[in-house]
């Protein structure tokens, strides 16, 4: 067998020679967030700007600073935007051209979309950025494993940008010297999230979930202020595990406040599972090499009946709006398409199958310095959540549990979550739509 590091030699490239091998025509994806790799992305940039792509459709969940020399008008008639879960770039490139459409996004369930871009788009070439080559020629996809591990192996040319920052994580992250077309290398700072301080409505809204919590769950959490206060109350609980979509910094000082152990798992045991991680450079640091910690597919991770195997598990998101049916909006803002569905609906699903399991939404009542409720009568954008997968609906003004209640219940227990200034207006609502008398 040849040995992997004359592999890696004969693979070693420059960026722009790399990008050069992609077809002027073809379907393009690349790694998410702190995954985005910066090099490969600026030379593809540099292809269309020079006008050597006739079309390219770029299939993608968030795409931040790395992926910003791509986010042109000027490149609109060669690039294809396809986003699943869009970010400011998107929304700027929108408020730039002056309409939504040039933003295509393609609805679907996290769990969906590692088949959903292997099987049905078809890609050609996959850019990520991966941790160095071990003695065995093996690169970890480090923070993304999601999509981004079914589609290297699957498409037609896996383009790797070697970063000695991004982490070497276990599980099912790891992809071979052999399986990569071209390599690069590009020792960048990896793309970090930070933690806005906690307000007071998230410490309270965060306390109501954390009583609800029982010793020995298993916690998913999405992203934002309620999600990491929810995390930071949870520093006295015990035998605490993990399996989530998204792995943030706060897990990192439940770890350290010793309330994981992840003994209490049912499958996984003693790990930490995740699919993608954003955070800072301690989460990075965290599970760097780690033993403990494991990265999976989101067809796993997120797949509802993978979630349920595990007992007493806790989902905590957050939401847009909900109406007085219990239809949720997670993703559309004043008409548009804002961010995108993620795993929300997947773990509410498998935390309802779960033995013990429950989840939570949970939201400030208002928006738009308390001009606007996001309890209303009606949804305004596409329904994320159908109104039988709630389950606890949390806001600064209590909490309510919308499973078992009938239409008229719930539209009465909703109203009282809502701010004061708005409940009058919602009853008179609910009594036209014919939910009370």
């Amino acid at each position: 067998m040849e040995d992997v590091r004359s592999i890696y030699q004969q693979k070693h490239t420059t960026p722009r020679e790399a990008v050069a091998r992609i077809p002027r025509k073809c379907n393009v994806s690349f790694g998410l967030g702190p995954s985005n790799p910066p090099s490969l992305l600026a030379s593809l940039a540099d292809r269309v700007d020079a006008g050597d792509v006739d079309e390219i459709h770029l299939y993608y969940q968030i795409a931040k600073d790395a992926a910003k020399p791509l986010f042109k008008t000027k490149y609109l008639d060669r690039l294809c935007f396809h986003a699943n879960f869009m970010t400011d770039l998107d929304r700027g490139l929108i408020q730039e051209a002056g309409t939504s459409a040039v933003i295509d996004y393609m609805p679907c369930y996290l769990w969906q979309l590692p088949r959903i871009l292997s099987e049905f788009n078809h890609i050609d070439a996959f850019l990520i950025t991966v941790s160095p080559m071990d003695k065995h020629g093996y690169f970890s996809l480090g923070t993304s494993c999601d999509f981004a591990s079914t589609v290297a192996r699957k498409c037609r040319m896996t383009i790797v940008e070697v970063n000695e920052n991004m982490p070497r994580v276990f599980g099912e992250n790891l992809i071979h010297v052999s399986q990569v077309h071209s390599i690069v290398e590009n020792h960048a700072p990896l793309l970090e999230l930070q933690e806005r301080p906690l307000t007071q409505k998230d410490t309270l809204i965060g306390a109501r979930i954390t009583e609800m919590v029982p010793n020995g769950a298993c916690l998913q959490f999405g992203i934002g202020g309620i999600p990491n206060a929810v995390a930071k109350s949870l520093t006295n609980h015990k035998d605490l595990g993990i399996h989530t979509e998204m792995l943030t910094t706060s897990v990192v000082d439940l770890y350290e406040a010793g309330a994981i152990t992840n003994e209490k798992k049912t499958i996984h045991r003693l790990k930490t599972v995740f699919s993608l991680c954003w955070g800072t450079k301690k989460l990075y640091d965290f599970i760097d090499d780690n033993p403990s910690v494991e990265s999976y597919p989101s067809s796993h991770t997120n797949d509802p009946s993978v979630i349920q195997q595990n007992d007493n598990v806790v989902s905590v998101n957050s939401i847009i709006e909900i109406d007085l049916l219990g239809q949720v909006n997670s993703e559309y803002v004043s008409g548009h398409q804002f961010s995108g569905v993620g795993g929300q609906r997947d773990f509410m699903s498998g935390a309802f199958r779960s033995k013990g399991g429950m989840s939570f939404l949970a939201f400030y009542s208002t928006a738009k310095n308390d001009q606007v409720s996001k309890i209303v009568p009606h949804i305004t954008g596409p329904v994320t959540d159908s109104r039988m997968e709630p389950m606890y609906v949390v806001t600064e003004y209590g909490m309510t549990n919308l499973k078992g209640k009938t239409n008229s219940q719930r539209a009465l227990a909703l109203i009282e979550l809502a701010a004061p200034q708005f409940r009058e207006e919602l009853l008179s609502q609910a009594k036209k739509m014919g939910l009370i008398r």
